[in-house]
């Protein structure tokens, strides 16, 4: 089956792309990382050690969502993309950040809104056609910290995300590619307990999520892009990825 773009996102022929700097976005993945559920969902296990062997070689085990990792549109819809079916030029795209830290600081369970977007806007002028645009909530700074999953005593995760509202405002009024979070989800943490209406939503459109996104203060509010890594598994709902940004 041929991959295709998202309902309502117009493909384009690819401008030339320059950058200077690259900034990698991506956390470094191991053992105990943190995870939406609390589980341990990477494993490393030595199959063959130099020492004995004269070669080194692994066997991981690995939950696909894990660490900074996609979210195919298969991922919460019947018959979506699955991850190796996103296109090339979905994969590297324009980025808007959106940064809602100040607010994510006193408030865990905030969202990010379409005000936050018209705000976005007012300042740095209209979404870039075929963008990602990523919330920048402080908390890619808290991998190390039992904040970073928000868990409270009765097991419910306080952390930042995206409001469904932002997200059928962009699905319906701007021409955008992905969404990205610093968090472990693209919903909040309250929302991410079974009803996750933006997987839904956004997923359910065709079009893809990246969460657990890092460094996102190393990079500007506009004019950057982003290439994002994701293996090519066929039939994959997402996978840990590389995520780079160009400036």
């Amino acid at each position: 089956m041929a991959a295709t773009v998202a309902p309502g996102v117009k493909a384009a022929r690819a401008a030339p792309l320059s950058f200077t700097e690259t900034v990698d976005m991506s956390h470094a993945l191991y053992e105990g990382f943190p995870t939406f559920s609390g589980d341990k969902w990477f494993t490393v296990e030595n199959i063959v050690n130099f020492a004995k062997d004269k070669v080194n070689l692994n066997r991981w085990t690995l939950m696909e969502h894990t660490g900074t990792h996609m979210d195919a549109p298969i991922h919460f819809s019947a018959d979506g993309m699955t991850a190796d079916m996103i296109p090339l030029s979905d994969l590297i795209v324009p980025v808007a950040v959106i940064n809602i830290a100040a607010r994510a600081e006193g408030n865990a369970d905030t969202s990010l809104t379409p005000d936050d977007i018209k705000a976005w806007e007012a300042k740095n002028g209209p979404l870039p056609e075929g963008c990602c645009v990523v919330m920048n909530s402080g908390w890619h700074r808290l991998v190390d910290d039992p904040r970073f999953t928000g868990k409270d005593g009765e097991g419910k995760n306080h952390t930042p995300g995206f409001h469904v509202e932002a997200a059928q405002m962009l699905i319906g009024e701007r021409n955008v590619k992905g969404i990205g979070v610093d968090t472990l989800s693209l919903d909040t943490g309250l929302n991410s307990s079974g009803a996750f209406p933006v997987h839904y939503e956004w997923l359910g459109s065709g079009r893809w999520g990246v969460e657990a996104v890092a460094n996102l203060d190393e990079i500007p509010e506009s004019g950057a892009h982003l290439f994002l890594g994701i293996p090519k598994v066929k039939g994959a709902t997402g996978g840990p990825t590389r995520v780079i940004a160009l400036l």
